[in-house]
C-alpha cells in the first residue's frame, strides 16, 4: 500500500478499511487539512461526500443545523444503515430544530451535573466489584473484563433494569456493533427485541411505585408541558444502549492502551492521581472514538474554498479535528497534561453536543482512578485486537497482566 506522503489525495476512499487497519490514519488526516481540508471522495458505488477534516470546518458545520441537515439523510452514508430512516428519524441524534429543542430540554434533565455526580458511588462500588472478580490471578483483557461490563452494568442500573438481565443488553449492543460494520446493517430485530423488554421494564416500575430510574424520571420528565411518549422512551433507550455503552467503552479501552505506551504517563497518574480528570481529556482528544458522522446540505453553500450543492453529503472527520495543528500544540503527541483541549470527542459542538458526556467522564476517571490505585506493575501482556470499523475506534480485546492482588474488604 502506499505510504500517506506519496498517495494521490484526489484519488484515495477515505472510507476503504485499509486505511484503518492500525487506527485512524492520523499522518494521512494531517495531509488533507494541510491540503485539501474540504475534499470531494467519490465512493466505490460511484456516490460520493464531502470529507470535512479541520476543526473550524467541523465547529461551523456543528452550529449551522439549518445548512447541515441530520433528519434529511441521516447521519450515516447510507441513510438506512443499521435501522432504516424512519425509524431512527425518532432519535435526537436524526432532529433538527425545533423537534430537536423539544426532545433535548427533556432528555438532558436526566443528565444535570448534580445527578450524574451522584452516581460516582454507585460507579466505584461498580468498578470495585469488576476489578476484584480478576484481581487475584494477575492478568486480564482489559477490554472484555473492564471496558465492557462496566459502562454497560452502569446503564442497566441506571434504567433501573435486574442485574441478571445485564447479558442480554450485551448480546444487544453486540449485534447492533455487528449490524454497524457492515455495509447494509440492519438491526431492526434487534430493536424489536429490546423495545418488547423494555416495554415490560416500564410496566414493572410502575407497578413497583419506582421513581429514581431513568426510566421513570424520562417518563415524568415535563417541558413546556410536553412529555415523552412510551414508544419515544423506547426508542431513546435503544440508541442509549448501543451509544452510550459503546463510545465509554471503547474510550476506556483505547485510553488505557495509550497510557501503556506511554508507561512515564501511567506513572505519572499512578504517583498522581489528582492529574486523572486532566488526564482523561487528553484521552478523549487522543482516541476520539466516533470517528465520523454525515449531515446532509440543504442548500448550496461555500465551505472551504468549495462549492456544496444542495443534497450533498458532508462527514465531518471529529478524529482529524482533534488532532488539529491550527488548534493544538504538538497534537500528534499524548500529553495528560495538556490544558483545556478543545477536542471532538463528544461530536462538534453545538446542539448535537453529547448528552452523556458528564456520565462518560465520570466512569472513565472513577474506572482510571481505581484501576492505577489497585494494578501495580501493569503492562501489556500480548497483541491488543482492534475493532474492524473505519466509524467506531476501539478495541475488542487488549491483554494485560500485573502484580496478583486482593480483593477489597466487604
Amino acid at each position: 500500500m502506499a505510504t500517506t506522503t506519496d498517495v494521490d489525495l484526489a484519488e484515495i476512499d477515505i472510507m476503504d478499511m485499509k486505511w484503518f487497519a492500525d487506527g485512524a490514519p492520523h499522518d494521512l488526516f494531517a495531509r488533507m487539512r494541510a491540503e485539501a481540508p474540504v475534499r470531494w471522495n467519490t465512493l466505490p458505488s460511484g456516490a460520493g461526500f464531502w470529507s470535512v477534516t479541520r476543526h473550524a470546518d467541523v465547529s461551523a458545520i456543528s452550529r449551522d443545523t439549518e445548512t447541515f441537515s441530520s433528519y434529511e439523510g441521516g447521519i450515516f452514508l447510507d441513510p438506512d444503515h443499521i435501522f432504516p430512516l424512519d425509524v431512527t428519524r425518532n432519535l435526537l441524534l436524526y432532529m433538527d430544530p425545533p423537534q430537536h429543542t423539544k426532545y433535548r430540554k427533556i432528555l438532558q434533565t436526566a443528565f444535570v451535573p448534580a445527578t450524574v455526580n451522584a452516581l460516582e458511588d454507585g460507579v466505584r462500588a461498580r468498578v470495585t466489584k469488576t476489578i476484584d472478580a480478576f484481581i487475584e490471578r494477575g492478568e486480564a483483557d482489559f477490554a472484555q473484563d473492564v471496558a465492557i461490563p462496566i459502562p454497560l452494568a452502569v446503564l442497566t442500573e441506571l434504567m433501573g433494569v435486574p442485574e441478571e438481565d445485564i447479558p442480554k443488553f450485551a448480546e444487544w449492543t453486540e449485534q447492533i456493533e455487528v449490524a454497524s460494520r457492515s455495509v447494509k446493517g440492519d438491526a431492526i430485530p434487534t430493536l424489536m427485541e429490546m423495545s418488547g423488554y423494555l416495554h415490560q421494564q416500564i410496566e414493572r416500575q410502575i407497578a413497583e411505585g419506582t421513581t429514581d430510574s431513568l426510566v421513570m424520571r424520562l417518563r415524568n420528565a415535563e417541558v413546556e408541558g410536553e412529555k415523552l411518549t412510551d414508544p419515544e422512551i423506547l426508542v431513546f433507550f435503544g440508541l442509549l444502549a448501543f451509544a452510550g455503552n459503546d463510545t465509554t467503552r471503547n474510550t476506556t479501552a483505547t485510553g488505557f492502551l495509550e497510557l501503556l505506551r506511554h508507561p512515564e504517563a501511567l506513572a505519572a497518574l499512578k504517583a498522581d492521581p489528582s492529574i486523572i480528570p486532566v488526564a482523561v481529556e487528553e484521552i478523549l482528544r487522543y482516541t476520539t472514538v466516533v470517528q465520523w458522522f454525515a449531515r446532509t446540505v440543504t442548500k448550496d453553500v461555500e465551505l472551504g474554498g468549495q462549492q456544496l450543492k444542495a443534497g450533498d453529503k458532508v462527514v465531518m472527520w471529529y478524529t482529524s479535528a482533534s488532532r488539529d495543528e491550527d488548534v493544538f500544540e504538538d497534537p500528534q503527541t499524548f500529553d495528560i497534561q495538556r490544558v483545556k483541549p478543545d477536542h471532538k470527542a463528544f461530536g462538534g459542538g453545538g446542539r448535537h453536543f453529547c448528552l452523556g458526556a458528564g456520565l462518560a467522564r465520570l466512569e472513565i476517571r472513577v474506572i482510571l482512578e481505581e484501576v492505577i490505585r489497585r494494578l501495580d506493575d501493569v503492562e501489556l501482556a500480548g497483541d491488543f485486537k482492534r475493532v474492524p470499523n473505519n466509524w467506531a475506534n476501539g478495541l475488542e480485546h487488549l491483554p494485560i497482566r500485573f502484580k496478583p492482588g486482593a480483593r477489597e474488604a466487604a
